[in-house]
């Protein structure tokens, strides 16, 4: 990389830093906005220092908006008296794809004590005080990732929402078999999950 010009090697190196981004991949997006119009490479630019300048967390579920309240927060139409619980922000774009007319909690994360990572680096509080602030919220849909830190988690906020003696329903999205996945490919949690979450089969 030392022939290259160094305002080259500073884009492939900042690109580098982006999760999913390897040396290759981070080369190959370089050369290619050298390519492009010196127009859509400043397009780029104002986008990513445009995002920084408007998105805040919305100060009621936490994801990431321009307004505040977020929109989902302020929709009337949303089904107020169930709230879903992620990890990230990100969550919700995948849950926003389903059927689900809820509202959301976001984490910021997972408890992880290897990373570091415990209660207090979460908004559990936010989410518990939110329980108790809010009497229309009937359910919570703990939706946090199939993971070891995931079910950490959603056992973790399960027994806080229990000793805080709140009146409230909580369930856990079912974990199983993705379409088009083979059984002799699937670890024993999965399949686990797969069965704890069988329904009555109608034809």
């Amino acid at each position: 990389m030392r022939h290259l010009p160094k305002s080259i090697q500073r884009v492939m190196e900042e690109l580098g830093k982006l999760p999913g981004i390897g040396p290759k991949s981070a080369g190959r997006l370089a050369f290619y906005l050298v390519k492009r119009p010196r127009e859509q490479a400043e397009l780029l630019g104002d986008a990513i220092r445009h995002l920084h300048e408007t998105i805040r967390f919305c100060s009621t579920c936490f994801n990431l908006t321009e307004a505040d309240p977020c929109l989902i927060c302020t929709d009337q139409h949303r089904d107020a008296a169930l709230l879903c619980v992620v990890e990230q922000p990100l969550d919700t774009v995948a849950l926003e794809k389903t059927e689900f007319n809820g509202r959301y909690h976001v984490l910021g994360g997972a408890i992880s004590p290897i990373d570091g990572i415990g209660p207090a680096q979460l908004r559990l509080r936010e989410l518990i005080e939110r329980l108790k602030r809010d009497p229309a919220i009937k359910e919570l849909v703990i939706a946090t990732n199939p993971s070891l830190e995931g079910e950490a988690t959603a056992l973790y906020l399960q027994k806080q929402i229990t000793e805080a003696g709140l009146k409230i329903q909580i369930t856990r999205i079912a974990h199983g078999l993705p379409m088009g996945g083979d059984l002799e490919y699937a670890d024993a949690v999965t399949l686990t999950r797969a069965m704890e979450g069988r329904r009555a089969y109608s034809s």
